[in-house]
């Protein structure tokens, strides 16, 4: 770019050194659009050049230094401006000075942290991205390049099924139960539900997958509940004894692992919500949480070792069983 005319033009490009076999992921942008990126995992190396390229040959660039950043930040939409920095690194590449013609300068992040998944939701996004900075008197020239994170996790050891009983007094007594309170974004949820009393007249009945996003702290919290998807389970009016099978694939919908108070910054939890309907139009519903997580894929030669070792054991729990409560009514 140059100011007002005056001065070298430059374009900047950044390559990675193993841009044609690395994988790339989709990941939602800002503005709801499906972009691909380069896909990295916890601990794999960063590597590449800055390339640059001069428009006018006849001409010098006078620069104050180059430099290129990996950086991972938090950025909150009510808060925009200020970013939150997690993850900052930077290699200079070139002392003050001139150049006369195009070149490339070699860089390399080895084994970098990068402790949470990339994020972009309804008020905050998690981002990557490597930086490339001419510094100038009068105006830096600078080139920004997401890439995208996975977090992995194994299997958890202890993923009880859960259990649980809903009723309101003499109308109404159903129990269900989901096969496990973890699910991988691929996993299926099997469940059963059955119903013990029904003396009300119910027409229709569904579950639906419900991602809230809980931003900030304190009085500034901002919880945001997002309808992942409706899965109907009955159509027409139960009867006594009955049981009806739920059988749920998770992979044909937009989900995230679940997050928990990522950098103190923001939250993603995911929950079963059973949602029943009356023939007067009364909605009865009961809401489980469920933990959601990333299933690392078979190590593939493309997939560094360190990423390997990086696959994280999935921490966090969650309420298994609950006492009999009534159905909450809205």
């Amino acid at each position: 770019m140059s100011f007002f005319g005056f001065g070298q033009s430059v374009e900047v490009e950044i390559l990675l050194n193993d841009a044609e076999s690395r994988k790339r992921a989709e990941h939602k942008t800002e503005d709801g659009k499906k972009e691909k990126y380069f896909l990295f995992y916890d601990g794999e190396t960063v590597s590449g050049k800055v390339s640059l390229a001069l428009k006018n040959p006849n001409k010098r660039l006078e620069h104050q230094g180059i430099k290129i950043e990996f950086i991972g930040q938090i950025e909150l939409y009510y808060d925009r401006g200020n970013h939150h920095e997690f993850v900052s690194l930077v290699k200079d590449l070139a002392r003050p000075g001139e150049i006369s013609q195009s070149q490339a300068f070699d860089f390399e992040f080895t084994h970098v942290e990068k402790p949470y998944e990339s994020y972009t939701g309804q008020n905050v996004k998690l981002r990557y991205f490597l930086r490339a900075t001419i510094s100038r008197r009068l105006n830096d020239v600078v080139k920004e390049m997401d890439i995208v994170v996975h977090t992995l996790s194994t299997y958890p050891e202890l993923n009880s099924s859960i259990k649980m009983e809903v009723g309101i007094e003499d109308c109404l007594h159903i129990e269900f139960e989901y096969n496990k309170s973890k699910y991988h974004l691929k996993d299926v949820i099997v469940g059963k539900i059955y119903f013990l009393l029904v003396r009300i007249k119910i027409k229709h009945m569904e579950i639906d997958i419900i991602k809230r996003e809980t931003t900030g702290t304190g009085p500034n919290v901002y919880h945001e509940n997002d309808t992942i998807a409706k899965y109907e389970i009955m159509d027409g009016a139960p009867v006594r004894g009955e049981s009806i099978p739920i059988r749920l694939f998770l992979a044909g919908y937009e989900l995230t692992p679940t997050m928990r108070d990522i950098n103190k910054k923001f939250s993603v939890r995911y929950y079963l919500n059973l949602v029943l309907i009356d023939e007067e139009e009364r909605r009865y519903f009961k809401q489980q949480e469920v933990v959601l997580w990333r299933k690392g894929d078979i190590v593939r030669k493309s997939m560094s070792h360190q990423a390997a070792i990086a696959s994280q054991r999935f921490e966090g729990t969650t309420s298994l069983g609950e006492a009999v409560t009534k159905a909450d009514l809205y």
